[in-house]
């Protein structure tokens, strides 16, 4: 396969419940550097898009590729983390033929959320945010943390500013929600069926590896790295996870940084 500049191919990234751009900042700058030409979006009511947000995983897909028509993008290669994975993979089945490749961090299907956590983080959305944070770190303050990391404390202030944003309801309970129904997973991994990266963590708590494998199974064509870290890879391995980005596509989509 013969390759191609990423200036005409860039990789759009999705974040996850109650997240934003700001997630992916390690992995923009690192990639960034090296010739990668990043996008990352946010979604309604989520940094600086306005709300009210999305309750559908099939909505913000929809509204992740009215994104990239509005600025005459494609093709594409699409990575999302945790609710941006099942974003990712929904736009994947949608519209196969205009994507080189997707990249699954942190995913599970079904992604299923407990009833108590979605009460929470609809009554008492400052709890719900505090459990979600505890439960996506592996170790919460490593002695020597890798460059890039960002803090549990960090995270939290990032879901605070996210449920800030929209005084009607919960930004975190709808997220959490559209996860927890989202069932046409496999229909769309089957529709898309191109090559795959999945990047899971270790110490996932949140999505454990083995709640990927019937998605692994609908993509014959993917590769998957495993880190040492949980839920929130970025935050824990942020260079590790945009080495896994471009190692896949400049081996496995035949790109160059």
């Amino acid at each position: 396969m013969s390759a191609h500049h990423p200036s005409s191919l860039p990789i759009v990234l999705l974040h996850g419940a109650g997240g934003d751009a700001s997630v992916w900042a390690a992995q923009t700058d690192w990639l960034t550097a090296r010739g990668w030409q990043c996008l990352p979006l946010e979604l309604p009511a989520h940094g600086a898009t306005p709300a009210p947000p999305l309750d559908r995983i099939e909505r913000m897909a929809d509204w992740v590729w009215a994104q990239l028509d509005a600025r005459q993008i494609g093709p594409v290669v699409l990575a999302g983390h945790s609710m941006g994975s099942l974003i990712a993979l929904h736009a994947a089945g949608q519209r196969p033929g205009q994507l080189r490749g997707l990249a699954l961090l942190g995913t599970a299907f079904p992604m299923r959320v407990s009833p108590r956590l979605l009460a929470q983080a609809e009554q008492a959305p400052e709890e719900a945010i505090d459990n979600v944070v505890r439960w996506s770190y592996a170790q919460a303050e490593p002695l020597t943390p890798a460059p890039g990391f960002q803090s549990p404390r960090a995270y939290r202030e990032l879901l605070l500013r996210q449920q800030a944003h929209w005084a009607e309801g919960s930004v975190l309970a709808t997220d959490l929600t559209a996860c927890d129904r989202y069932s046409d997973g496999e229909a769309a991994a089957r529709s898309w069926g191109g090559p795959t990266l999945f990047v899971l963590g270790e110490r996932d708590r949140m999505t454990p590896p083995a709640l990927a494998d019937d998605l692994c199974a609908a993509l014959p064509h993917h590769r998957t790295v495993l880190l040492d870290c949980g839920h929130n890879l970025m935050a824990e391995a942020p260079h590790a996870v945009a080495h896994a980005l471009a190692d896949w596509m400049e081996r496995d989509l035949g790109l160059a940084g």
